[in-house]
C-alpha cells in the first residue's frame, strides 16, 4: 500500500518546490508530483515543509547517560573518565541510554545514526543497544568496538579489560549480523583511534569488513596526539601509520579530523575515505576546527555528526546543523560559508555511500529510502515569519519545529513525539539513574 506526504513545500533537485505529494512504496520514494495527483494513506497532514531526514555519521550511545561529565578537561583526561564510566555499562542501562539517545536524535529530524561503539566484551549489551534501536525504528550502522593493542593509559592503546581477542569479535559481529538481518540495522566496525590498533590488527580487520561491504569508522586527528604517539611509537605520522598498513579505503569513515594538513587531506582523498565532521564536541573539548571548507573544494566526502553525549552535549542534529556553518564562518571571518544548500547535502548525505547507504544530492531523492523530516514553522512562533524556509531551518531551527520523521515510509514521530516509547515512562526511569 502506498503512503502519501500531501500538499507540502518539498526540498528537492537543490530548490523549494511547493504543492507537491510525495508517494512512498515498499519505504522509498518513488514519486513528487503535484498536490492532488498523488494516492496513498496519508502520513501527514498537508502544509509541511519537507527535507529528507538527517544521517548523524557519529555518535556513542550510552554517553546519553554522561551528560556534562568532565567538563572543562582536555580530550585525555576526557577519555579516561569516560572510559571508567563505559566499563561499567550493564544491559539495562545500554538500553535505556540507546533508546534516549536515538528518541532525542529522531525528535530533531534525524533518521539515521552511526554508532560508534566501544570495544566491550558483553554481547547483552551490545542486544541491548540493538533492541533500544529497534524500539525507538531509526534506522542505524552499529560500529561493534574493536582493538587490539592494550594500555590503560589509553595513550599506545586501549583499555584492556574492553578487549577480546579480533577472532571472538569477528565471530560476534557474525552473530550480530544475522540477528539484523532484513531489518533497517546494519553491522560495522569501530575503531576508536590508530592507537588501538597493531598493523596485524589493521590488516585483519581491513580484510574482514573488505570482505563483507562493512563501513569502519575510527576517530582520526581529533587532536595532536595521534600524531605525537604514533610518531614516538612507531616513528610516522598518525596519518602514515594507517597508509603503510592500507588501512584508507572506500568504505572507512575517518572521525573528526581537526589537525590534518592539506597533504593529509589529499591522501585521505586519494584513497576515497569519508570524513566525519563534529563540531560541537570539537568545540566543547577544545579540540579546534577542522577544515571543512577546504575538504569540500578538495573533494572530500564530509558528513556530519553530533558525536556523544557527553561532549556535546546533546543528540540535537538541528543544533549540529546550525553551528557546523556558523563555527566555518567565524573561524575564515565569511558570512558566505556553507548556506543552506551546502550543509543539506553534508547532513543528509555527505558520506552516505562511506555507510553503504543511497546518495542524497539536493534533498528528497526519488529512488532514495523514505527517511523524511516534516518542518511546521508555525509550531514555534521564533521561527516565524518565514521568507527562506531553507534560511529559516538553517538559522532558527530547532527539534520543536520538527513535527513529523519518517523512517522506511513509516511514521515514528508524530505531532513531535514518538509513535513507538512511552515518552513518560522513558523519562521516568531515566530520572531515576
Amino acid at each position: 500500500m502506498s503512503v502519501l506526504v500531501p500538499d507540502a513545500s518539498v526540498y528537492t533537485g537543490g530548490r523549494w518546490d511547493s504543492h507537491r505529494d510525495i508517494v512512498i512504496d515498499d519505504g522509498v520514494v518513488t514519486a513528487i508530483v503535484p498536490a492532488g495527483t498523488g494516492e496513498g494513506v496519508r502520513a501527514t497532514a498537508p502544509g509541511g515543509h519537507v527535507i529528507p531526514g538527517f544521517v548523524n555519521t557519529h555518535t556513542h550511545l550510552q554517553q546519553s547517560l554522561m551528560r556534562g561529565v568532565a567538563e572543562c578537561t582536555p580530550l585525555l583526561s576526557w577519555l579516561l573518565e569516560v572510559g571508567r564510566r563505559s566499563t561499567a555499562i550493564t544491559p539495562e542501562r545500554a538500553y535505556l541510554a540507546a533508546v534516549s539517545a536515538s528518541l532525542e536524535g529522531l525528535r530533531s529530524g534525524t533518521t539515521t545514526l552511526l554508532e560508534h561503539m566501544w570495544p566491550h566484551p558483553s554481547p547483552d549489551v551490545h542486544d541491548a543497544v540493538i533492541r533500544g534501536l529497534r524500539d525507538t525504528g531509526v534506522r542505524a550502522v552499529v560500529g561493534r568496538g574493536i582493538a587490539d593493542r592494550a594500555d590503560a593509559t589509553r595513550r599506545w592503546g586501549f583499555e584492556p579489560s574492553l578487549m577480546q581477542p579480533l577472532d571472538e569479535v569477528f565471530s560476534h559481529v557474525e552473530q550480530m549480523r544475522q540477528a539484523v538481518a532484513g531489518s533497517t540495522i546494519t553491522v560495522g566496525l569501530a575503531v576508536p583511534n590508530p592507537r588501538s590498533l597493531t598493523p596485524d590488527g589493521m590488516a585483519a580487520v581491513r580484510g574482514y569488513a573488505r570482505a563483507r561491504s562493512m563501513t569502519v569508522s575510527i576517530h582520526l586527528a581529533e587532536t595532536p596526539t595521534d600524531d605525537a604517539m604514533c610518531r614516538e611509537h612507531a616513528g610516522v605520522g598518525a596519518l602514515d601509520y594507517l597508509a603503510t598498513s592500507d588501512f584508507l579505503w572506500d568504505r572507512l569513515l575517518a572521525v573528526h579530523c581537526v589537525e590534518v594538513s592539506a597533504q593529509d587531506r589529499e591522501t585521505l582523498r586519494a584513497h576515497g575515505v569519508g570524513v566525519s565532521h563534529n563540531p560541537l564536541s570539537n568545540m566543547r573539548l577544545g579540540s579546534g576546527v577542522a577544515p571543512v571548507p577546504a575538504m569540500l573544494a578538495e573533494g572530500l566526502r564530509v558528513g556530519l555528526g553530533v558525536d556523544g553525549a557527553a561532549s556535546n552535549d546533546t543528540q540535537n542534529m538541528l543544533e549540529s546543523f546550525r553551528i557546523a556553518a556558523y563555527l566555518q564562518r567565524a573561524t575564515h571571518k565569511r558570512a558566505d560559508l556553507l548556506g543552506f544548500g551546502e550543509m543539506i547535502d553534508m547532513a543528509c548525505g555527505g558520506v552516505n555511500p562511506t555507510m553503504g547507504l543511497p546518495e542524497v544530492v539536493g534533498g528528497v531523492t526519488v529512488g532514495a529510502p523514505a527517511d523524511l523530516t516534516v518542518i511546521r514553522f508555525d509550531r514555534d512562533f521564533a521561527t516565524l515569519p518565514v521568507s527562506d524556509p531553507g534560511a529559516s531551518i538553517l538559522t532558527t531551527g530547532s527539534p520543536s519545529i520538527v513535527d513529523t520523521v519518517l523512517v522506511n515510509g513509516e511514521v515514528v514521530i508524530a505531532d513531535g513525539h514518538s509513535t513507538r516509547v512511552d515518552e513518560s515512562a522513558l523519562t521516568a526511569q531515566i530520572a531515576t539513574l
